[in-house]
């Protein structure tokens, strides 16, 4: 680059970086995000209303914070459809996240109900769509450290500190995530660690060369709390670690500094602090297994979060075909499509994620 030009492009952006900040500054007289993030996670009433019990299903891990879901009420019932009109067809053309996104809820949904002395059982209907129902009614109440950590888990996409994780670690982990027609692999092999590393930046890679995969990611990152509380759903810049931006401006920047490069040395460096990677598959590949896969997860995230731990997905080797037979037989799934990939270990907490008012996604039967 001649050194006019550098000057000439240095000189707009630190315009841009001085106006940016500015803008920043006046978005101070936004209603403080983090407090509306802690009251859509205040605590479960002891006689919870069907509406409290969906606020806390809604809490859950989501494709893209999507939140693909619907929640149809009558007494005794909550039967949990998926919404597919917040469906990702890009990065997600058969609706497997929308799936697994609907069994999250609906653990943590269980978790609540039983906590408040409602126990149910979920079961799966395979109508026109799919979908789970919940039926629960009075009984013994069981309060589990699983239930406890609704409220604090969060996809914490950051570095962590390097921790490993003990065995007794690993196998509570192992045991919260145990539900029936779903498979766990928790890889802590630093040779396979580094060869399914290897397939998130190939994935990575192959994502970020599409233009598709970009404008629909862009569609869901919200980049200031403005944005974020006023549609109440979205990859939310600082849930992300990365800073807010006005909104006239952040996608502009987004544009200039969202590079394949970048992306792939931050995840080189967040697989690497992490402690292991989990990688879930289910034994069929169709939506009630999905749902189930959901479940797991769920259990999983909230078991390590009770255990101090964060967790992340890391799904672009799940998410790109052509690397999910190399991603399963490093698993020990060889010739089964699996469905997810965790990070977890010991890292910060960062500001929550948006969630929509309760009341726009329920309806009563």
């Amino acid at each position: 680059m001649k050194r006019r030009t550098f000057l000439i492009a240095g000189g707009a952006a630190a315009a841009a970086a001085a106006t940016a900040a500015l803008s920043v500054q006046r978005m101070g007289s936004v209603p403080d995000y983090a407090a509306h993030a802690a009251q859509q996670r205040a605590p479960l009433p002891a006689r919870p209303e069907a509406l409290d019990l969906v606020r806390f299903a809604t809490l859950a891990a989501n494709g893209h914070n999507t939140q693909p879901w619907r929640f149809r009420l009558s007494p005794g019932r909550i039967e949990l459809r998926p919404d597919f009109t917040r469906r990702t067809p890009v990065v997600d053309p058969d609706d497997h996240h929308v799936f697994v996104s609907l069994g999250c809820a609906a653990a943590n949904l269980e978790l609540a109900a039983q906590s408040r002395g409602l126990p149910g059982e979920l079961r799966f209907e395979p109508g026109e769509p799919p979908h789970l129902v919940f039926d629960h009614g009075p009984g013994p109440a069981s309060v589990s450290p699983l239930f406890e950590a609704i409220v604090q888990r969060q996809s914490t996409r950051a570095d962590y500190d390097g921790r490993p994780a003990t065995a007794a670690v690993l196998a509570s982990l192992a045991r919260a995530a145990q539900v029936p027609g779903v498979d766990l692999s928790l890889v802590v092999d630093p040779v396979v660690r580094q060869r399914i590393g290897e397939l998130v930046l190939a994935g990575n890679s192959v994502q970020m060369a599409d233009p598709a995969f970009v404008r629909e990611l862009k569609q869901w990152l919200r980049f200031n709390p403005r944005q974020a509380r006023e549609r109440g759903d979205g990859l939310y810049a600082a849930a992300s670690g990365n800073p807010i931006g006005p909104g006239w401006l952040a996608p502009t920047l987004f544009d200039l500094f969202f590079k394949e490069s970048t992306e792939n040395e931050k995840y080189a460096r967040q697989l690497k602090s992490s402690a292991g990677l989990a990688v879930f598959c289910a034994e069929r590949n169709d939506p009630e297994h999905w749902l189930r896969v959901g479940q797991a997860c769920q259990r999983f995230a909230l078991q390590a979060t009770a255990l101090g731990m964060k967790t992340a997905f890391v799904n672009q080797p799940t998410e790109v075909a052509s690397l999910r037979g190399e991603l399963a037989a490093l698993a020990g799934f060889a010739g089964r499509r699996p469905n997810l990939v965790l990070r977890f270990g010991y890292g910060p907490t960062l500001p929550w994620s948006p969630r929509r008012p309760v009341e726009s996604v329920v309806e009563l039967a």
